[in-house]
């Protein structure tokens, strides 16, 4: 079973008498374990797209099955359960808690489940640990670096086991090296198992990527997959 489906979806705007195109008529599936970039410059319709699979926005037309279950419709309680559930996301800006701590930080999605604290506080040890910063996990994020904190967001994004980690522009407010760092973490997370997908416009974090998407005009224009990866994955 494909864990996306994106059937005929379109999102379109009205600005006066101008109709917007952001996403024009795309049709996408997503297998697991897949690691998936798409690219595009500003206004090719990566963004809105990385909306709509995140269950952020609503499309225009078309509709979106993830792991089975049409998300048309949906009221939004129950999308951003199903946000919480299948979806880890990652953010340019890191989204950190900023008078928290990494594992407060990391632990704050399994409040919205309920979690016991003891439970939680295990679990977010267990993914700073993976992400390499289980020392760091009393440190607030003005007292880590950028890399650091890409990492602590990366651990909170895991931490529910989610069917996708999703990451808009991840090594956007980062350095090279830092950048080299994290694009070998989700190497190693797509090794364990991990479906990826990554909206980016660099190319050199389209490299890493296992299929690339590429955007222009609110249109897939290529999707290929990386023949210099694929035996390696």
């Amino acid at each position: 079973m494909h864990v996306i489906e994106l059937k005929s979806i379109s999102k379109h705007y009205v600005m006066g008498q101008q109709v917007i195109r952001a996403v024009d008529d795309i049709d996408l599936t997503i297998d697991p374990n897949e690691y998936v970039v798409f690219i595009g410059s500003s206004g090719s319709g990566k963004s809105t797209v990385m909306n709509i699979v995140g269950c952020l926005d609503t499309p225009t037309s078309g509709e979106y099955v993830l792991n089975g279950r049409n998300v048309n419709g949906l009221s939004e309680s129950e999308l951003a359960e199903i946000r919480n559930q299948e979806i880890g996301f990652i953010f340019q800006s890191f989204n950190l808690l900023p008078r928290a701590n990494a594992l407060r930080n990391v632990m704050q999605p399994l409040i919205y489940r309920g979690v016991p604290l003891a439970e939680r506080r295990d679990e977010a040890m267990h993914y700073l640990e993976r992400v390499g910063l289980a020392d760091r996990a009393d440190h607030l994020p003005n007292q880590l670096s950028g890399g650091q904190r890409q990492r602590v967001a990366i651990a909170r994004a895991l931490v529910t086991s989610p069917s996708i980690l999703l990451a808009d522009e991840p090594t956007g407010n980062l350095d090279s090296q830092t950048t080299v760092e994290i694009l070998a973490l989700f190497d190693e997370l797509h090794a364990d198992g991990q479906t990826i997908i990554v909206v980016t416009h660099e190319p050199e974090v389209a490299e890493h990527s296992q299929r690339v998407i590429r955007l222009r005009d609110g249109k897939i224009v290529e999707d290929h997959v990386n023949e210099r990866l694929r035996a390696r994955h």
